[in-house]
């Protein structure tokens, strides 16, 4: 659901701290879609009695708008709070038990999703939720919808939650008794995911109490003994997930802790893999770090460089044959095809495209940055007119005969899919002729982005024969 921008909005949000001998990182990006619809929570030492030792993480994945998400942020763990089975009045109140923990959680779910449905009565939006409360002794993974969370322990993922989708069984039955339909994997063939807090418009099956309806506020409560081998703790929204497995955010977040102690830093390079990866979502991630958390290596620390500086070599060998008619992209689809060793454990080459970047524009220093412009189709022979800054010179190699100079990539939505382009034959004199051949039939409209002389396409689109006419 929603919309997408012409170009990923990759300014992120990240904060960390420390404390109950934890330590946490945060990261979110906006990305593609056209609002920041996430949000989360961090909370070191809990209110009411007996809960100083204790720590609260989330993350809250919004959709059809972030007012939802947003204030469950703020409310969702008061709200569980105030349903704890806490004796406020005792000198040194006894910590709450683990049968009282799960029900409170539970209770708060219900009764802030009830708050919320009196509250915002004309609102639409909704939110799954993931999260996890640390006490002394037990881990509490709380999880209502499809964002995930996993447990690190002994160098393997110990635990993660499921993920609530209309099509598993037990979910389909409860839709189907409250006369909905699972359609295309859809709650009534919209909505994707089938336990979310608000959502209303899913929630009004008459007869039926708050956990019978087509989306069931119900969070799913997993209880575990901590233990000393636990490393870590990963909670994120399905804009990593979808892109990232449980085992390769496992291996990718290991070897990046290895690496360094900073835990933004961390968080950060998960969600720009990500976003190399190919998600289109929101993206959100909250990294905790358990007493058997990895530690930075020295050996590690030699095989990064030692790779980066092979990357370093190819980038070079590749600038040789193309002269500087490169950017970060061409760069990729070539080291992609290069097999190159000791590459980042779930991340691969898409977790060095930032690393890429920075070699690109050391060794080409003029290197222009990425500029938008816009060409249309203007008649059933494909005529296309490039305007703003960029011409057809400006596409074109000047060495020799005119020709584009690499194979572009046309993303059509989540997907990349190779694009071939035949080109001129002569230098530019007016209107010229060549050819490309995608997927899809094509809009009025393309979004081309230029860097140097090569062509992305960033819609999807099919045109036979074409023009090139310099504005």
């Amino acid at each position: 659901m929603g919309a997408f921008l012409d170009k990923p909005k990759i300014e992120k949000e990240s904060s960390s701290g420390t404390g109950n001998s934890l330590r946490y990182g945060v990261s979110s990006m906006q990305g593609w879609r056209v609002e920041m619809e996430d949000a989360h929570s961090t909370v070191i030492g809990l209110p009411g009695g007996g809960l100083s030792g204790w720590s609260f993480f989330s993350v809250y994945d919004g959709h059809a708008g972030s007012k939802v998400a947003r204030y469950c942020s703020e409310n969702l763990l008061p709200e569980i709070i105030s349903k704890l089975d806490l004796d406020e009045d005792a000198g040194s109140p006894p910590p709450p038990t683990v049968e009282s923990v799960k029900q409170g959680i539970r209770n708060g779910f219900l009764s802030i999703d009830q708050k919320m449905k009196d509250k915002f009565t004309d609102d639409k939006s909704g939110t799954t939720v993931v999260g996890v409360i640390i006490s002394p002794t037990h881990l509490f993974f709380i999880n209502c919808g499809d964002s995930r969370g996993i447990l690190v322990r002994d160098n393997g993922v110990e635990f993660h939650t499921d993920d609530h989708k209309p099509s598993k069984p037990v979910e389909r039955d409860r839709i189907h008794k409250a006369g909905g339909t699972v359609m295309i994997s859809r709650v009534n063939g919209s909505l994707a995911v089938s336990r979310a807090l608000g959502d209303y418009e899913y929630k009004n099956a008459p007869d039926r109490n708050a956990t019978e309806q087509l989306v069931s506020p119900e969070p799913e409560v997993t209880v575990m003994e901590r233990s000393a081998k636990d490393e870590f703790i990963v909670l994120a929204c399905d804009g990593v997930w979808d892109v990232m497995s449980n085992e390769a955010t496992f291996e990718f977040i290991q070897s990046r802790l290895q690496l360094t102690d900073d835990l933004e830093e961390v968080c950060n390079q998960v969600i720009d893999t990500s976003l190399h990866k190919g998600s289109r979502d929101n993206m959100s991630i909250v990294l905790v770090t358990l007493q058997s958390a990895p530690k930075i290596s020295d050996d590690a620390l030699d095989r990064e460089r030692n790779l980066d500086s092979r990357i370093e070599g190819k980038i070079k060998e590749i600038l040789e044959t193309f002269d500087e008619q490169v950017n970060v992209d061409l760069v990729m689809q070539i080291l992609a095809n290069c097999n190159l060793e000791g590459l980042p454990p779930g991340g691969g080459i898409s977790a060095k495209k930032s690393k890429v970047d920075e070699i690109l524009t050391n060794l080409i220093p003029e290197r222009k940055k990425e500029t938008d412009t816009r060409f249309r189709v203007s008649s059933s022979q494909g005529q296309i007119g490039l305007s703003g800054s960029t011409s057809a010179r400006n596409l074109c190699d000047a060495k020799g005969p005119q020709r584009v100079v690499v194979p572009t990539t046309i993303f059509s939505w989540s997907q990349q899919v190779p694009l071939s382009f035949k080109t001129l034959n002569a230098p530019f004199q007016g209107p010229q002729v060549g050819s490309l051949s995608c997927s899809d039939p094509s809009p009025p409209w393309f979004h081309l982005t230029t860097l140097a002389r090569d062509m992305y396409f960033t819609q999807k689109g099919t045109l036979e024969s074409f023009t090139m006419i310099e504005l």
